[in-house]
């Protein structure tokens, strides 16, 4: 899942990337996501989020709430929401399907 990238205009590039991750909301400068799931598939998603993150350089706050994970990527005082946070979006997607799928 990619999206193309316009020479010149990085705002169209991430708000088509954004088009292709359904569920996201973008809340200004943030990415936000609930997700339903139990307390072993939060555990599991939450895990594999970490390492990701890690990865990326990202810290994504991460909050149970109500049976669901409640995501948010990007800070709230930053300037613009980065390639990087569009990337773990989408790979929060991935593993949010092998967790839910897997149980």
């Amino acid at each position: 899942m990619r999206a193309r990238r316009r020479r010149g205009n990085r705002s169209d590039y991430l708000t088509d990337a954004l088009a292709l991750l359904s569920g996201w909301e973008r809340d200004g400068v943030q990415l936000k996501r609930e997700l339903a799931c139990d307390e072993s598939q939060h555990a599991a998603l939450t895990e594999r989020i970490k390492v990701a993150a890690d990865t990326l350089h990202i810290r994504p706050s991460i909050r149970r709430f109500d049976g669901h994970t409640q995501i948010c990527l990007g800070d709230r005082d930053g300037e613009a929401i980065t390639d990087g946070e569009v990337t773990l979006a989408a790979r929060i997607e991935d593993f949010y399907r092998t967790v839910v799928g897997s149980q």
